[in-house]
């Protein structure tokens, strides 16, 4: 029923973060089965509950990470920097083609003790190429989310002021991801290229982490203007 109407399973994986769960709040709401993942299924089960109590119900249920990974079409990866390719190698044995693995990861300083106003160098680019090289065949990789406040995704009452940029080599696969990003109320999706394109995606967040010092604001997000429309482009 859930592919009839266009609402996959969704994997949110590191669910029990700030921006994970905000994440599976938002898409619980709008009606998505979700699959809470964490190191700990316990912390995960507890999660998913007060993920329900908040929307009043829904399809969400948590999971250790690899058996949350394995029943979703979509699977989100919202882990830190520093716990990226570990969470990867715990869960590549649970992907399977034709998966989409949506990279929310952003390399900042801080995964190393530095400030979350500056990036690291990926050697393979950007987090999200890091993960296309770590996936399975057949597993498709759209870099997307970078930009929303975990606060603004938790403050239910509120629209989401914010476009999402999404990187991605494989139209069909961002096609999906459009869903995901519509789903969230006020939010605009923004086809931003190949996937190549997260190296500057994700040094955003990084700037948009400095203007919120700067402006002492809890979430700054980015409006891209002169869209006719906002869709995935060929």
């Amino acid at each position: 029923m859930a592919r009839e109407l266009g609402r996959e399973t969704i994997a949110v994986i590191g669910g029990t973060g700030p921006e994970g769960s905000g994440l599976a709040l938002r898409w619980a709401r709008a009606g998505f089965p979700v699959a809470i993942g964490s190191r700990d299924a316990s912390r995960a089960g507890e999660m998913a509950a007060r993920i329900q109590q908040r929307v009043g119900g829904g399809r969400v249920y948590g999971a250790e990470n690899v058996a949350a990974a394995a029943s979703a079409e979509i699977v989100v990866l919202t882990v830190p920097f520093a716990a990226q390719q570990t969470t990867l190698k715990a869960i590549r044995g649970a992907l399977r083609p034709g998966q989409v693995v949506v990279d929310v990861t952003v390399p900042l300083a801080a995964a190393i003790g530095g400030r979350a106003t500056r990036v690291l160098g990926v050697w393979e680019g950007s987090a999200a190429e890091a993960t296309a090289e770590s996936v399975p065949d057949g597993v498709s990789v759209v870099a997307a989310f970078h930009n929303i406040s975990a606060g603004h995704l938790d403050h239910l009452e509120a629209a989401i002021d914010c476009d999402v940029l999404v990187c991605g080599d494989e139209r069909g696969s961002k096609v999906r991801v459009a869903r995901l990003v519509e789903a969230l109320d006020g939010a605009r999706f923004v086809d931003a290229g190949p996937l190549a394109n997260a190296r500057i995606v994700e040094s955003i967040t990084a700037l948009l982490v400095g203007i919120n010092i700067r402006y002492k604001i809890p979430g700054a997000g980015i409006r891209i203007t002169g869209l006719p429309a906002a869709e995935p482009r060929s």
